[in-house]
Order: structure tokens, then C-alpha cells, then sequence
């Protein structure tokens, strides 16, 4: 059985792996979950954050090696986590998530999709350092698939992204395993983009989920078993 780090995307936190993490213990696995700076109960001011800083709060968090899991933004964060301390890594999971080309930030990965689905709902606050998301058209964007009564509560927690972490220019530089799981209904990443990104990856490193955005709220059972086999792959 494997131990999962899970890392969530922008303006989310741990929170919204709650359904995922009982899922994978009931596989036998441990799991669970972190605030990255300036996400959920992480207090660090906005103006503090950086991707370095989202890439040392992994690997504090990290005492034995662990498959860690990087849904949508969290790509980055993974990236950079693994190139600073590969052996604390096994195995990274790119969940419908940003994966670095060389020298792009994540904001030049977004323009790089054949649209921007996102953006149309997209905030850029007072502080401009930070976005949020409109709360309207979170549901649509994020969580069209999960029940309605989970994706209100999801959408009562979502909050503030700094900016700086997504104009910072990564090349992965690590070694370590990865997986790219595509979500083929997603309505934030573009499936297409998703395919751009893990076209040249081995056919056995690619799975495929027909949900949206949010398959650990809309499909948490079936991410779980994904998961599952990925790590005994």
C-alpha cells in the first residue's frame, strides 16, 4: 500500500481532498492532505509567497517518501518539490494539472491552451498580487458533475491565489516517476491542453477520468482505485 501526499490547486486547500482521502483508506492506504502558504488555515501573507516557498512547505512535509499527487496549478508546486528533494518522492501523479515545459511559467502554460475556459471567471483583487474565483461561475468551471449540495459547500470554501507562484518560469530537473491523469470533461484545463502536455509521456504513464475538473468531489471512489493501480504500476 502506498502513503499519498495530495496538493491542492489555485484558490483551494486541503479541504478539498475530504472525500478523497477516506476513499484511499479504505484501499489501505494513508493519505492525506496540506494548506499550501496563504491557502486555508496557512496564514502567510499573500505578498510572502512564492513557488519555492510552495515547494519547501512539501518537503516539510514530507518524512518518508511519498506518491504525491498535484491536482490542476499544483503541478507546479510538485515539480519544484521534486526537483529540490527527489528522494522524498516515489512517484508524482499529475492530476488534470499544469506539467512545466522548460522555462515556462504556469500563466504561459494557460495562454499556450487552445482556450481559456477559466479566465472568463477569473478576479484579479485590490491587493493586485492575489485572484479569486466568481463565485457564479465556480460551479460551472469547477464542479458541474458533483453533487450540487457538495459543490455549494466547495464553493463556500474556495479563496485567494497569490499570482507570483504562476508567472514563475520552471524546468523540471528531477528524475522521479510520473503519471498523468486526464480529465476529459474538465471545464478549466482544456482536455486538449492535457493531451499537449503528456502527448509524448508512454502510453502506460496516461490514464484518463470522464469527469470534470473535480474527481476527487465528483468521482472519489474511482480516483481512489485509479490511484491504486497507478502506484502499483
Amino acid at each position: 500500500m502506498s502513503d499519498f501526499l495530495l496538493i491542492h490547486g489555485s484558490c483551494h486547500a486541503a479541504w478539498c481532498w475530504a472525500d478523497l482521502i477516506p476513499a484511499l483508506t479504505s484501499l489501505g492506504h494513508t493519505a492525506r492532505a496540506i494548506d499550501l502558504p496563504s491557502h486555508g488555515a496557512d496564514k502567510t501573507p499573500v505578498k510572502d509567497v512564492t513557488l519555492d516557498l510552495y515547494a519547501r512547505a512539501i518537503i516539510d512535509a514530507i518524512d518518508t517518501p511519498v506518491t504525491l499527487v498535484g491536482h490542476s496549478m499544483a503541478g507546479y508546486p510538485i515539480t519544484a518539490a521534486a526537483n529540490l528533494a527527489p528522494e522524498k518522492i516515489s512517484k508524482l501523479v499529475y492530476l488534470c494539472a499544469y506539467v512545466p515545459f522548460a522555462g515556462k511559467t504556469l500563466g504561459d502554460m494557460r495562454r499556450m491552451a487552445p482556450s481559456q475556459p477559466l479566465m472568463e471567471a477569473v478576479q484579479i483583487n485590490d491587493d493586485r498580487i492575489s485572484f479569486s474565483i466568481d463565485p457564479a461561475q465556480a460551479t460551472e468551471k469547477f464542479y458541474h458533475d458533483v453533487d450540487p449540495d457538495r459543490a455549494a459547500w466547495a464553493v463556500r470554501q474556495l479563496g485567494d491565489q497569490p499570482i507570483d507562484p504562476q508567472e514563475t518560469p520552471l524546468t523540471r530537473t528531477n528524475n522521479v516517476p510520473a503519471h498523468y491523469i486526464r480529465c476529459l470533461d474538465d471545464q478549466t484545463i482544456p482536455p486538449a491542453m492535457q493531451v499537449t502536455m503528456s502527448s509524448d509521456w508512454p502510453k502506460d504513464k496516461v490514464s484518463e477520468m470522464q469527469t470534470s475538473h473535480s474527481p476527487f468531489l465528483s468521482d472519489p471512489l474511482g480516483l481512489a482505485k485509479l490511484l491504486t493501480r497507478i502506484t502499483s504500476s
